[in-house]
């Protein structure tokens, strides 16, 4: 749908309020923020945004919102700004008219853009860099805003509201997910619509995900550095714009791409998260591009240095960053976040370098305005709000210090359990609080182990496949001197680097992923888990492709060999067993607090080799690289100082790092006889589940590089008694 307003159309004052283009079905209101600007302009283009057919002057000013109202206009109609105002970078103003400027409210955007030094404020040539100022009009070179109609039927759609305890997420990327699908329509490849077809909706519902988490789909732009190696911003980590979608996401010009994606996947009970990226913008710092809130207002938008606000404070690393700590910014990103909360319907949110979110002048806060704003909003406290604890500015790692209703990515799992598989020493420790879900970081502010968002590997770094497969990084395809990416990412290539023929080493390479995935897996808190590492996905090494998109970050779907489809059943076989185990996803910190009558089992136990408790020795052995853990499965806190009885088994998880196999006396229960049933065993993948099955007390040989979950069945039922009350410890 295009739509050309008519000559001598009229302009009526409109409203400031609601920001942005919006039809009510007589024509369109506009409202643009800026305080700082002395003269607005709405620019007005036909329906191939190539001719600029109007400008319409912005009379009306209320609160710092420049507004009017076009009656007649409709969806379709193409729009953007020209904002006049002085031109001072050092006092933080970068006003130039010459710039089409695209709408922070914009629903949506037609056409890319065509890197060209009049995308710049200022003359890229002159010796004065950017306190010059450059007279080129960007419009042709700019993308259009777009008028859009967000009528949709969601029929009797719900959202899943899967609890946290039952939630397993899958982080992928969608067009790197479909390209290479061979059962999805090419016209859909790569698109929302290719990810919601049926054979993606089979795949995942199989494969036991609950909620599946988005790199970013919002409008973003390719860097232009990129763009001259022929390279694109694949991640899409440069946001344009924070409330229309990717344009090349979309199959059809209609925003009902998104929205059917979201419907056919809560309609199979799968939720949708998407990667927000509300702490920078894609303009980059004062040598870079004026595209929207530079033009707009760059002394409101942006965080700048207080003694010379011609440069931008850059806690995120790519140049700039939002100034969340204005009242009109936090709006806009609160706004965003509920317009995809209600318009769109996601299920929950992955902030990208969330500490940004908590700045406040004097540094973080777990009291600033955007947390604050976030808790009583009655639509996004109800959301999903996953938090990347870091940034790069002062104080900027803040694992642990998110509030209450916030998860986190928990990047220490991350490592230990890369770490304590390599067969580092004196991981025990640190191995045991992950598998406890972090309780040191989470807590002491009243958190629960949900809020520990536990994986092995993500969009940024190695692939599974790949962390066990290489030592270095080969990232040269990026164009940066294989300089840019993790240095250190904790891998090991078992003694090749690259792919190997070898079947030992492919042997034990397999091994390790499946040992990985499953401390994940078996770990309190909520379990992450990176799409294609379940059948072995490869990058060639590179553990920065941001850049790539091609067959190095697409998803192969080929799964023709044995290794892949074994693979994939054990990742299957493992979601599985977790789902039906509640004791691995228990809603509260097990410190052994309670103990059952009948098997005399802790609610949790450290067990050593022996099938005793860890002694204060057992943990600091030197060289220890074996663990077990006991979930009493009948026994479950419901308040201080009581306890209930559950209906789950008791589990014991055996973990063994050392390149042995080690003999290990399995706990006997104190009343009664049992045997132990083994429902997984790393180093056997077509074990049948429940063999062995081995009496208690007798001595397992736990075998090297290994996870072993057992599962108690009791020689006979005594009827249980009042669990008894134990005395709260650490782990």
């Amino acid at each position: 749908m295009s739509c050309v307003l008519p000559a001598n159309t009229p302009v009526e004052p409109g409203s400031p309020y609601p920001l942005g283009a919006t039809w009510d079905g007589r024509g369109v209101n506009f409202a643009l923020f800026s305080a700082n600007a002395e003269r607005v302009e709405l620019c007005l283009f036909d329906a191939k945004g190539k001719r600029e057919t109007s400008r319409v002057n912005l009379l009306e000013q209320t609160d710092g919102v420049w507004h009017c109202y076009l009656p007649h206009a409709r969806p379709g109609l193409l729009y953007g700004y020209r904002c006049y105002g002085p031109y001072e970078p050092k006092l933080g103003h970068r006003f130039n008219h010459h710039k089409l400027l695209v709408d922070p409210y914009a629903k949506m955007l037609v056409g890319s853009i065509k890197w060209t030094d009049a995308h710049y404020g200022y003359r890229r040539n002159s010796p004065k860099g950017d306190l010059s100022f450059d007279r080129r009009d960007s419009a042709q070179q700019m993308p259009k805003c777009k008028v859009v109609d967000p009528a949709f039927n969601w029929f009797d759609s719900r959202k899943p509201n899967v609890p946290w305890s039952e939630t397993v997420i899958y982080e992928t990327h969608l067009r790197g997910f479909t390209m290479r699908h061979e059962g999805i329509p090419k016209d859909m490849r790569g698109t929302f619509l290719g990810m919601s077809h049926h054979k993606i909706i089979e795949y995942l519902k199989a494969l036991g995900i609950t909620s599946v988490e988005l790199l970013p789909v919002h409008h973003y732009v390719d860097d232009a550095f990129l763009a001259d190696r022929g390279l694109r911003n694949y991640w899409g980590y440069m946001t344009l714009n924070f409330f229309s979608p990717e344009l090349r996401y979309l199959a059809t010009p209609h925003l009902a791409d998104f929205k059917t994606m979201v419907m056919r996947l809560h309609d199979a009970g799968i939720e949708v998260l998407l990667d927000v990226v509300y702490n920078h913008t894609c303009e980059g710092n004062e040598m870079g591009p004026t595209l929207s809130y530079r033009g707009i207002d760059n002394h409101s938008y942006y965080r700048l240095l207080p003694d010379d606000k011609r440069y931008y404070i850059n806690d995120t690393g790519c140049g700039n960053t939002l100034d969340i700590t204005h009242p009109r910014v936090l709006q806009m990103v609160m706004d965003s976040l509920r317009y995809w909360a209600e318009e769109m319907q996601v299920d929950g949110f992955r902030f990208d370098l969330a500490s940004i979110l908590g700045r406040e002048l004097h540094g973080f806060d777990q009291g600033c305005g955007f947390f604050d704003a976030v808790r009583q909003d009655p639509v996004l406290n109800r959301c999903k709000l996953i938090a990347e604890p870091w940034d790069l500015g002062p104080g900027g790692y803040q694992l642990g210090g998110f509030p209450p209703g916030w998860a986190e990515w928990n990047d220490r799992t991350r490592d230990v359990v890369r770490r304590f598989w390599r067969g580092d020493e004196g991981f025990l420790p640190e191995l045991a609080r992950c598998v406890h879900g972090s309780s040191d970081k989470f807590e002491g502010s009243g958190r629960r182990p949900q809020a520990s968002i536990n994986y092995v590997c993500s969009h940024d770094g190695f692939t599974l496949n790949d962390l066990v497969s290489y030592n270095q990084r080969h990232n040269h395809a990026n164009g940066e001197n294989n300089n840019d990416g993790h240095h250190n990412s904790y891998s090991l290539n078992h003694g090749q680097e690259g792919p190997s023929a070898d079947d030992k080493i492919r042997g034990l390479r397999a091994r390790q992923r499946r040992n990985m995935l499953a401390t994940v897996f078996l770990s309190q808190g909520v379990p992450m888990l990176l799409a294609g590492d379940e059948i072995g996905r490869t990058q060639s090494g590179n553990n920065n492709a941001y850049c790539q998109d091609n067959e190095m970050t697409w998803h192969n779907w080929n799964l023709h060999s044995n290794e892949k489809r074994e693979f994939l059943a054990f990742v299957q076989r493992l979601i599985k067993l977790r789902a039906a185990h509640p004791v691995l996803r228990r809603s509260y910190y097990m410190h052994s607090q309670v103990q059952s009558a009948v098997t005399g089992f802790h609610d949790i136990q450290w067990v050593n080799l022996a099938g005793g408790l860890m002694s204060e020795d057992c943990w600091q052995t030197e060289n220890m690289r074996c663990l077990g853990v006991l979930y009493a499965g009948d026994v479950e806190p419901v308040s201080c100082g009581q306890a209930q009885s559950c209906s789950d088994e008791s589990l014991l998880i055996l973990f063994n790092a050392n390149p042995q196999d080690l003999a290990f006396t399995l706990p006997k229960p104190l009343h009664c006889g049992g045997t132990w049933r083994c429902l997984l065993n790393t180093a056997e993948p077509r074990q049948v589940e429940g063999e062995p099955a081995l009496p208690a007390g007798e001595t397992f040989a736990l075998p090297a590089r290994s996870v072993v979950v057992f599962a108690l069945t009791l020689a006979e039922r005594a009827v249980p008694m009042a669990p008894v009350p134990k005395r709260r410890g650490s782990v």
